[in-house]
Formats: structure tokens, sequence, C-alpha cells
């Protein structure tokens, strides 16, 4: 499933990649192997790749069209962008155009997008937001305004780190120098149907995305929460947590409300179709894939 309609607002995913890239004990790095004996079960192989082990997650954005606006969220890895290998290889150099050749399939051209909105700025999230043009990096978007927190940019602008700071230079600052980068808070509103939810934790401002139309509502995760597997454990935390205590508070409040509201979950890295809903599971919850609109 790639669609869901929430009243007036069409969602639908772009997906660059789904793969099993990820190590469960080097993504979650305060597992061993026995904690994870009693989810291989339920979690192969829609979640966990029986073969490797590892964890199947998917790089995707999420398409909104509203009665006013064509919005992303989030743009995936990109094309040509240099990736160390603290990530998986398959982000590095990556070429094709996939993603963008998928954009089309769903009626959209890059001139048609109104906004870009940045849960958080790691290189997984805003790899489309450029692409390379006669060696130059050039907004994907000409005609957006690229949502970003203003916490986040000045966080980015000062990642010592070369590997995580060569996403900010060849993926952020383009934007900001194109003069399309609109700074914002964590309690900004597009409108009364788009809004940004603060869930900080995986970074110091992460974003999350809600969406209301027709008496229902929705919410794009971003990286609050990584895999199925932390729903029914909500104090695992990854590796990329900055904040792993408060990303833990966050997840609980987060799959809490969920679970009470019966939010549509569009969950950014979790595998097809990735809407679903909470449900409470004792003292955790559980994820119920949506089956349809």
């Amino acid at each position: 499933m790639l669609q869901w309609r929430l009243g007036d607002i069409a969602i639908e995913r772009i997906v660059e990649s789904e793969a099993a890239d990820f190590e469960p004990l080097s993504f979650f790095p305060q597992t061993v192997a026995e904690d994870w004996a009693e989810h291989r079960a339920w979690m192969q192989p829609h979640a966990m790749d029986p073969a490797s082990g590892n964890l199947l997650m998917c790089m995707q954005s999420f398409l909104l069209r509203t009665r006013h606006h064509t919005i992303l969220v989030d743009t995936c890895v990109g094309d040509h962008k240099p990736r160390s290998t603290i990530f998986p290889p398959r982000w590095n150099m990556a070429s094709g155009g996939l993603w963008l050749r998928r954009l089309a399939a769903a009626g959209v051209r890059p001139e048609d997008v109104d906004y870009v909105m940045c849960t958080h700025l790691h290189a997984d999230h805003v790899g489309w937001n450029t692409r390379l043009v006669d060696g130059r990096w050039v907004p994907t978007f000409p005609n957006a305004r690229y949502l970003m927190s203003q916490l986040e940019l000045e966080h980015s602008q000062q990642e010592p780190r070369p590997d995580l700071r060569a996403c900010y230079v060849d993926s952020v600052l383009p934007v900001v120098e194109a003069g399309q980068a609109q700074l914002v808070r964590s309690d900004f509103a597009l409108d009364d149907q788009v809004w940004l939810e603060p869930t900080p934790g995986h970074t110091p401002d992460h974003l999350s995305v809600r969406l209301r139309s027709g008496g229902d509502e929705a919410v794009i995760t971003g990286d609050l929460i990584h895999s199925p597997v932390q729903c029914r454990k909500p104090e695992w935390s990854s590796a990329g947590d900055s904040d792993p205590e408060q990303a833990r508070r966050t997840r609980r409040a987060f799959l809490t409300h969920c679970c009470e509201q019966s939010t549509l979950v569009c969950a950014s890295h979790f595998p097809s179709p990735s809407f679903g809903r909470v449900l409470a599971r004792g003292d955790s919850f559980d994820f119920s894939y949506a089956t349809g609109a």
C-alpha cells in the first residue's frame, strides 16, 4: 500500500529503498543477543530478514496533497552524495534517480512542490533536498519553501564530525544559500490541517508532522521511532539518538497518545505498508499495519 486518504488530504509514500541494512545489536547498542530471542518470531520476515538477522527498514518520503498545497515530508538519501562507511554502503554515491522517477509516477514534478518539511537534518532525510547540476548542488524543488527547525539548523552547523557534516554541506547549506529555507519553531502550523509537533530526543529539536482532516488525525513520525520492535520496547533507543533518555520519554508519550486517540501513524522507517495504528499491549504497545484506506 502506497496511498492513504485522510479526509481531503492524500498521503502517498515515495519509497527510495527498502532493505535489511541494519544489524540489531549495532542499531540498538544497549541490547544483547538474548534480548532479541522473544522478538525474532514475530518480526520475521516482515521487519527482520531471516537470512541475515538484520532489521528491515524503509527509506521513504511522504507526499501530501491538501486543498491548498503539495508537500513533501523528508527527502531520503539522494543521488551522488558521498556517504562514508558509517552509513550503509548503498547510500554512498547512489545513482539512477529512482526516487525522482517514483515522484514523477505519483504525478508530481519538482516544480510542483510548495513545501518540503524536514523532520530533522540527518543524511537519510535531506538527500533529495538538492541534486547535482553542472557540478553544483542546487535545490531540487525550485519553487518550494524548505521548512526546518532553527535549532536543528544551528545544531547541524556546529557538527564537528566530517562524516556527519557532509550531509549539511551538500543537502542543507545549498538550500539556505538559495534563500529557500524557512526557519521555524517546533510549534509551527502551516494551516489547520498540517502542523509540526516537537518530538525531541533523536535530535535536539526533532519534529513530527501532524495532519487533520475530515475529523481524522495522522502523524508522520520521522525518527522518533525506527522499528516495530520499539512499540514493544519503547525504552530501546537507536545508536543515532542524540539524547537516548529523552528519546525514550518522547517515544512512550507518543505511543500512548496515538493509542488513546487511534491516530493513523505514518511510520517513516517501518517496512511496507508503513501505515498503521498503535494498540495497547500490557504496559507496552503493538503496531497494527493498515490493510486499506
